[in-house]
């Protein structure tokens, strides 16, 4: 699973159909359009099981769209494999980190560093809210915070 040049990250929410599988597309974009993407396994996942084989929600699919990014995603929960394969899990909220620490911690071999995507917010967002119960105008803010973090990550991890 990891790439010769060892650069794997994984980005996690609660469902894996609104902010992580953005924050996917958006960074596979980046990657792509800065000629890294081979450079990098990219994939998203959820801490629940609720959505499993699930696309993502339509509002984040249009609103992805809107900015010239298609994605095939389909919804699947983290594995105890994600933690030694990915070497960057970079979640959501404080109750991601959360569950992702508790499953991290019964992992032997766990190498992934767990973070909070918005640590790399340069404008200091910390929380990428679920827009899920929300209106086209959320998506759109956590489009434009994952642009935020995902070249802050990029650009520390190229």
């Amino acid at each position: 699973m990891a790439t010769p040049s060892g650069r794997s990250v994984l980005f996690v929410c609660l469902g894996n159909i609104c902010r992580s599988p953005i924050a996917e597309a958006v960074f596979r974009k980046m990657a792509t359009d800065n000629g890294a993407v081979d450079k990098w396994v990219i994939d998203s996942g959820a801490t629940s099981d609720w959505n499993t084989g699930s696309s993502p929600d339509a509002r984040g699919l249009a609103c992805l769209r809107k900015h010239g990014i298609e994605t095939d995603h389909r919804a699947r929960q983290v594995t105890k494999d994600d933690f030694m394969t990915f070497d960057h899990i970079l979640c959501m909220d404080e109750s991601n980190l959360r569950d992702l620490n508790k499953k991290a911690s019964s992992v032997k071999n766990s190498k992934a560093k767990i973070e909070l995507l918005g640590s790399y917010d340069p404008e200091k967002q910390l929380i990428i809210q679920d827009p899920y119960y929300g209106s086209d105008k959320d998506f759109e803010t956590v489009y434009e915070q994952c642009v935020r973090c995902c070249k802050a990550f990029l650009e520390q991890h190229s």
